[in-house]
């Protein structure tokens, strides 16, 4: 297996180290709580589709790519920027529709972007970065880079045509791609067995051509093992390869909120989630003054960047127009 040059990322047996893992997964939980915290005021300019419960498979996936690596997010991108070490402060302020955000306070929660840290700007559309993907891949197997592309997207985008479409597309051209479906089992508020005779998604990517398997742990330290594996075969030539990454979303589809009240899916399978909850179980492995450490930098961090989006200003109307075409 591949080992990760970065010093702090992986410890002495090849794994990734809790402090960093806590430190990842804590920043990503604790910003979107702030976040649930601040939406009634107004504040945060858009919709958002919260990550919590499916941290890891963020940190897991991302903590094993180069910094040249590329990936290509959806709407549900908080995670993957944070994780992919997008700057916090221009995320907040795109959240918060400033013209110091990331992408000028015009886009918000669901048109993040971070290209210094190898992050493309997130697309609304269900599956839109898919074929994108794609191209950016096909592009830098043209011009021989070495970077990898990866591309997260949930089990809903699967039943897009244009998915079915690029995985051909991508095998026929033997693309150096990584497909992480984050396996939520919902598409908004219908489970998957509701949508699709068989659960069988690696299944069906395989009869394309692409090598693909289901990562089942659901811990940071499967989707960083099963990514490191996949990554090293791709830039050795296998081709495509998707991770089916099995996870559990906690909150409502879109919002700040629970959505409990709707009954849509048993509490029991929620709870047993959040039981499981793998920051709680490397939390109370780490040293208690080290958790205290890393929590108290967490929470500076994201005072700072909120404070660097309250301080910043709105666009200005004349920037309407910027960057459209007709």
């Amino acid at each position: 297996m591949q080992q990760k040059a970065l010093t702090g990322i992986i410890d002495d047996s090849g794994k990734l180290a809790p402090s960093y893992a806590y430190k990842k997964l804590r920043l990503i939980r604790r910003v979107e709580e702030k976040i649930e915290r601040l939406y009634p005021s107004d504040k945060v300019k858009s919709p958002v589709h919260l990550s919590i419960g499916q941290e890891a498979v963020a940190v897991g996936v991302c903590s094993a790519l180069e910094e040249t690596d590329v990936v290509f997010s959806n709407y549900r991108g908080h995670a993957h920027y944070l994780a992919k070490g997008g700057d916090l402060n221009a995320m907040w302020a795109e959240l918060y529709g400033k013209s110091n955000g990331g992408s000028g306070g015009i886009g918000g929660s669901m048109h993040l972007d971070c290209w210094d840290k190898g992050f493309m700007c997130t697309s609304a559309i269900v599956a839109s970065g898919i074929p994108n993907a794609a191209g950016f891949a096909l592009a830098n197997l043209m011009k021989n880079d070495p970077r990898l592309t990866v591309c997260f997207h949930g089990d809903g985008a699967t039943e897009e045509g244009v998915f079915w479409e690029t995985l051909n597309f991508a095998s026929l051209k033997n693309l150096p791609i990584l497909f992480i479906c984050e396996n939520n089992r919902y598409a908004i508020y219908s489970h998957q067995s509701a949508r699709m005779k068989s659960d069988n998604i690696v299944e069906r990517a395989q009869a394309f051509g692409l090598k693909a398997e289901r990562v089942r742990g659901e811990s940071t330290q499967d989707f960083f093992e099963a990514t490191l594996n996949a990554s090293e075969a791709i830039k050795n030539g296998s081709g495509p390869i998707l991770l089916e990454c099995m996870t559990h979303r906690w909150r409502d589809h879109v919002g700040p909120g629970e959505d409990r009240h709707l009954s849509y899916r048993d509490n029991t399978e929620l709870d047993k989630a959040i039981a499981q909850d793998e920051l709680t179980e490397i939390r109370n492995k780490l040293p208690k003054e080290e958790v205290r450490e890393i929590d108290e930098a967490v929470e500076t961090e994201i005072q700072t960047a909120i404070e660097f989006a309250e301080n910043g200003t709105f666009p200005k109307a004349e920037e309407l127009l910027k960057n459209v075409w007709a």
